[in-house]
């Protein structure tokens, strides 16, 4: 948002700041204010001349000798401008003065001095200037000529300055609004905003138009089909155009915030869009059919040509406006070109609307098109404010003789918007600042800012323009703005100070992490969102619950249509590019998100839920994976006995090499060998292993309570038990029935060798125990050893076990 000095003067007339004190007391009060440009900050010395009279250079065919008033005094000034006259007033620099560049229009950081010399053997004590050697441009000052020195009108005052003639003398202001304030995205709000932070008196214009006698409703027909998309609509009739170029002072404010002047009607348009805030457009009224406007959706797969020539292609979300027999614009974003003003129209409809700010910011993204106008109703408008800008822009084509304002206004408005009443407690706003700030202060502060106080009900009446109040703490607000954030006194904050920490579910993803990156992962960022291809390429059944998946209404292409219910496929990605550009050992994993739907079509928010993916190639196999994620989960605090279940039925991973990862009779996740056709379908040509733990239900298990056991005072005894297994039993059925059987002695038990070979009978594997036995309150005997290895020995010859000879 830009805005000049000069157009904030026009509404606080008293105003009269620096541009750094504006800048610093705005930023202060919550307007902020980025950065500022002085129009005149090169330009030093330059004062209005007349020339007396003019003789040829006796040396050089192409130079005049001038002489030229200057006020105080007449100065000979030599010059090769072909379009000077006696007579002509004209800008001149004086010796010693400054001008912002050369005739091409580009301008020199810090201007450029001019000294008086000699040209051709003859004194020139100064320069005439062009308008682009003063930094401006002809599209600014249209009567400058295209090449040459700039003429002022014969009313111009010799000797005043010449950078307040032209009004050069400005100051032009960048902001940075935030979205709440949308109010103040209009020059009219930045300037409301001035005045109640200067203490000046704030004068907005004051609308008068009212027409001619006519009727206009009996010239135009509104039609709102969707109210919700469209609250308000207002449209006026204007007559008898006559397309000009606007005044030069127009021009100017329009070209300080960046627009481009093009005539009287479409900058008046441009012009009120930045005074009120308020997008407007113009429509030829005779290409109107049967002279209606209808607001409505468009149909599907609608096609329409815009003012910039495009076709462009409409979904049932997009509104439309249109006339009796087709569309005539899109709703909040560009006209159409079959309905465009040309220099040729006799009568034209204005348009003044509110239309939905969520759906113009879905509709300009659908269609690839977005504008100022769309930029403005994106935000949010106020459609109390629809009717002083469409009177406002009446107001100024009559006062530039631009047309005939026909009477009256067709106003679509079914709810009308209300003013939000917040309770005004000055006691409560005290207590929330920390402030001592009286009643009438506050008042008076409200009052700058027009917020009305009703007080027989104690309430402040917040105007419709201002979205952003709606409660006591944002009345607490616009007091602290006024009464200056740093006259609210520092004080120590109250209450008991507690110990501040991470949430549970934090910490334990920071050990997750910790666990990874120790054991040699390093941390993968994969998209949340991939392609419904996927599923095949990782062997997923058409019936599987995991084809079930969220769309994405606005995808940025197929391959990212969907939400991922599993996190494989970024992992399997990650690591077939790597194994693609020869890194031989790569260890990766994520935490992220994965989004399974409650329900399809939604009608909620999907599970997102937290999986934590270790994913590997190289050195290591499915134990060195089994082992990391054992070690997270003794980090995690998760104890007792973890059981695999080899029957986890995961398609992608190889059948005998996979398992599910289950305690207290849930499963927490799974690991396992990917299947060697998912691993051929993603490049990897080694064997890859990968583990997928669900976080939520790892949190549901995790504890951080460490309770002490002191160091054992009695010795251990070591017993090692090797057996011929049969082949189908697994370890965890081993290791079952050793807790079983051994009793309150047994202190823990290791697997340390599994063989199976030649030395072993068909069917069956060698594996071997070392079991531990320890009592916390004596020394053991050998009697209580032989009790419990007999009784573990039984057990296990009753699966078939037989001790290895």
């Amino acid at each position: 948002m830009n805005t000049s000095l000069s157009w904030i003067k026009a509404y606080v007339p008293d105003l009269d700041v620096t541009a750094q004190e504006y800048t610093d007391a705005m930023t202060l009060t919550g307007t902020k204010v980025e950065t500022f440009e002085k129009l005149d900050a090169d330009l030093d010395k330059i004062v209005i001349g007349q020339i007396l009279s003019i003789e040829r250079h006796p040396d050089a065919d192409k130079l005049i000798i001038c002489q030229v008033n200057v006020g105080e005094k007449t100065v000979q000034i030599v010059t090769g401008a072909p379009n000077v006259h006696e007579g002509d007033k004209v800008p001149v620099v004086l010796d010693g003065g400054r001008v912002a560049g050369g005739h091409d229009g580009k301008k020199t950081p810090g201007g450029v001095p001019i000294k008086s010399g000699k040209l051709r053997g003859v004194d020139s004590y100064g320069m005439m200037c062009s308008i682009e050697e003063l930094g401006s441009t002809r599209e600014m000052y249209p009567e400058a000529p295209e090449y040459g020195i700039y003429i002022f009108p014969e009313d111009a005052v010799v000797g005043e300055s010449a950078v307040k003639a032209l009004g050069l003398d400005d100051v032009v202001f960048e902001y940075e609004i935030t979205s709440n304030r949308v109010d103040c995205y209009s020059v009219i709000g930045i300037a409301r905003e001035a005045a109640a932070t200067f203490r000046k008196e704030f004068k907005p214009p004051v609308v008068t138009a009212t027409g001619n006698s006519e009727d206009v409703h009996d010239y135009v027909k509104v039609t709102v089909k969707d109210t919700d998309l469209c609250p308000r609509y207002c449209a006026r009739v204007v007559k008898n155009i006559k397309i000009a170029p606007s005044p030069v002072w127009m021009q100017r404010r329009l070209a300080a915030t960046g627009i481009r002047p093009i005539n009287n009607i479409v900058d008046i348009t441009n012009y009120v869009m930045e005074e009120y805030g308020q997008p407007m457009h113009a429509f030829d009224y005779d290409k109107l059919a049967g002279h209606e406007i209808v607001v409505r959706r468009a149909e599907a797969n609608e096609k329409f040509v815009t003012l910039d020539g495009q076709e462009r292609t409409m979904d049932e979300n997009v509104l439309m406006i249109c006339d009796g027999e087709k569309a005539v614009g899109i709703a909040g974003i560009m006209g159409g070109e079959n309905s465009m003003i040309t220099d040729e129209v006799k009568t034209m409809l204005f348009e003044a609307a509110c239309f939905d700010g969520t759906n113009i910011r879905l509709s300009s993204k659908r269609i690839g098109l977005r504008t100022d106008a769309s930029g403005k109703f994106e935000k949010g408008l106020d459609p109390n404010n629809a009717e002083a800008a469409i009177n406002r822009a009446c107001q100024l084509i009559e006062e530039l003789g631009a047309g005939e304002v026909v009477g009256g206004m067709v106003d679509v408005y079914t709810k009308k918007k209300e003013p939000v009443r917040i309770p005004f407690q000055p006691e409560r706003i005290n207590a929330l600042l920390g402030t001592d700030v009286s009643e009438e202060d506050m008042l008076a502060y409200f009052k700058k800012i027009d917020l009305a106080y009703d007080a027989e009900k104690r309430e402040i009446i917040a105007p419709t323009f201002r979205h952003d109040l709606f409660r006591m703490a944002d009345l607490a607000e616009e007091v602290a703005r006024f009464y200056g954030y740093d006259n609210i006194p520092t004080t120590l904050p109250r209450g008991e100070a507690t110990l501040g920490k991470l949430p549970f579910e934090t910490r334990i993803e920071g050990i997750a992490r910790d666990v990874a990156e120790f054991s040699g992962f390093s941390e993968a960022m994969n998209y949340s969102f991939e392609s419904p291809k996927v599923f095949d390429k990782l062997l997923i059944p058409a019936d599987s619950e995991l084809r079930k998946t969220v769309v994405i209404s606005n995808p940025l292409g197929e391959d990212f249509s969907v939400m991922r219910t599993l996190p494989l496929h970024g992992m399997l990605s990650s690591l077939a590019f790597n194994y693609n550009h020869r890194n031989k050992n790569v260890r990766l994993y994520e935490l992220a998100k994965v989004y399974l739907p409650k329900s399809l079509p939604l009608t909620e928010l999907p599970d997102e839920r937290v999986q934590f993916t270790l994913g590997m190639y190289g050195e290591g196999d499915f134990y060195v994976m089994k082992g990391v994620v054992e070690e997270f989960f003794s980090k995690a605090g998760i104890r007792g006995k973890l059981s695999y279940d080899p029957k986890a039925g995961k398609t992608f991973l190889h059948p005998g090499r996979q398992a599910n990862i289950i305690y207290h009779g849930e499963v927490m996740g799974y690991l396992g060998e990917i299947h060697p056709q998912v691993a051929d379908n993603y490049g990897i040509g080694d064997k890859a292993y990968v583990a997928v733990l669900d976080m939520p239900v790892v949190v549901k298990y995790a504890d951080f309570d460490r309770k002490f056991t002191g160091i054992a005072r009695f010795p251990a005894v070591t017993r090692d038990l090797s057996m011929v297994v049969p082949h189908e039993i697994l370890a965890g059925d081993i290791e079952d029935m050793i807790i079983q059987r051994g009793g309150k002695i047994l202190e823990s038990y290791q697997l340390f060798d599994v063989y199976e070979g030649s030395q072993i009978k068909a069917g069956y594997k060698s594996m071997a125990y070392s079991v531990v036995f320890r009592a916390k309150d004596k020394t053991l005997e050998e009697n209580e050893i032989n009790t419990a290895m007999k009784k573990i020995l039984n057990g296990l010859s009753s699966m078939g076990i037989e001790l290895r000879q």
